[in-house]
């Protein structure tokens, strides 16, 4: 089992950061690929970013690429999505999950990761 506890979401205004924090436990944590995703009230949850076991890849969705970006410490058993130039249609509930894998690609397919978080509330203002 891995437990995933995400932090760092919060109300900002169009244009302005955050930066989103999810710690693991419980297994190795460079035995997993790590992504976040998001969803929005009434919206299916959708791929954000991944990153994978040694952080030499990453991935993004077209609505963020260039904007957001996905980090690990795997030292610290943690990694992270820093947003920038956030806009109202990022508002959603942003979710860290892990993908147990021996590839050293990360998945961007919802139903390949095994470990999900609580989830934490990003709200984009006007």
């Amino acid at each position: 089992q891995v437990q995933l506890v995400e932090s760092g979401g919060g109300l900002v205004q169009a244009g302005g950061s955050l930066r989103l924090s999810c710690a693991a436990s419980g297994r190795t944590f460079t035995n997993y690929a790590m992504g976040w995703f998001r969803q929005a009230p009434g919206k299916e949850r959708e791929f954000v970013g991944s990153i994978n076991w040694s952080a030499g890849r990453t991935y993004y969705a077209d609505s963020v690429k260039g904007r957001f970006t996905i980090s690990r410490d795997n030292a610290k058993n943690s990694v992270y999505l820093q947003m920038n130039s956030l806009k109202p249609e990022d508002t959603a509930v942003y979710y860290c999950a892990a993908e147990s894998t021996v590839s050293d690609y990360a998945a961007i397919d919802v139903d390949l990761y095994d470990y999900w978080g609580q989830g934490t509330h990003v709200t984009v203002s006007s």
